[in-house]
């Protein structure tokens, strides 16, 4: 079973689709698939589908959507059968009801958050080795995957929106580690462009501010990165009342004395803020 998630819902076995089309059935098939291998408690299912006030009829109603996720899967498992001239396991084998909940096996099948979630992790092994081609390949590559916002087509509830969040999350790590690691090739005027994109798409993000800062004083545009600073703290003074963290306001009095000696380094993505005075 191949799933993404990364971007539209898509799951399928031996190459046909088995996600529906009706909303909270693709629900329940969004946060299967995205535990796949685990299994979901019926309360977890439940809350996703009716929030805190599930109705009466809750659990037989997600025992209908259960069996409409196995009629597809039945029908995939078939034609698969059929492609090969032999038996298959049955939907029950795919989708299990087990003590308590539901577990969705994939099998040997690719996952798009795994296959993420591997070249991250690898991309970041390579930068703390100081492999930055690596870093930025791997990391690229990682990216690559995303096709939009996760579960793009998918009603969210109170556990995909968590997991969508930590998803976004994940991204914008592997992001930040991946321009950072351009920036330590020299490729500061390639980034010029989409930096200016992603300050305007998370204006209170002090990394970026600060990859984006040292990309225009790297490529002689000064003031224009000290302006970047300069709306940077004026929007987390007004929504937040809190100044810039101390490495970002480094970085701008170096600019500031037009330092020669700039450090190819940025704030680190966990860099506190302090309060405005």
């Amino acid at each position: 079973m191949d799933i993404d998630v990364l971007g539209t819902l898509g799951v399928r076995l031996n190459g046909v689709s088995v996600t529906p089309t009706a909303p909270k059935p693709r629900q329940v098939l969004a946060l299967l698939a995205l535990r796949a291998g685990q299994v979901v408690p019926v309360g977890v299912l439940t809350e996703e589908l009716w929030g805190s006030e599930p109705p009466r009829s809750a659990r037989a109603t997600l025992q209908t959507y259960i069996l409409q996720l196995r009629e597809l899967i039945s029908a995939a498992l078939e034609r698969g059968a059929g492609d090969a001239g032999g038996r298959c396991c049955q939907a029950k084998d795919v989708l299990l009801t087990v003590p308590g909940g539901y577990l969705l096996k994939n099998g040997d099948g690719v996952s798009d958050v795994r296959e993420f979630e591997r070249l991250a992790g690898s991309g970041y092994r390579a930068m703390d080795a100081e492999d930055h081609p690596q870093a930025a390949r791997l990391l690229r590559e990682a990216l690559a995957l995303w096709t939009g916002s996760p579960l793009a087509d998918v009603h969210t509830g109170p556990q995909l929106e968590t997991e969508v969040k930590r998803l976004e999350e994940s991204r914008l790590c592997a992001l930040d580690q991946r321009v950072e690691a351009d920036l330590r090739l020299g490729r500061h005027r390639e980034l010029l462009a989409e930096l200016t994109v992603l300050v305007n798409q998370y204006p209170t993000h002090e990394s970026l501010c600060g990859q984006y800062m040292l990309a225009l004083y790297r490529s002689g545009r000064r003031g224009e990165a000290l302006d970047a600073y300069q709306r940077l703290r004026t929007t987390l003074v007004r929504t937040m009342g809190l100044e810039p963290s101390p490495t970002l306001a480094k970085m701008q009095r170096s600019i500031l004395m037009s330092g020669s000696d700039m450090l190819p380094a940025r704030p680190a993505a966990s860099a506190s803020v302090v309060p405005v005075g």
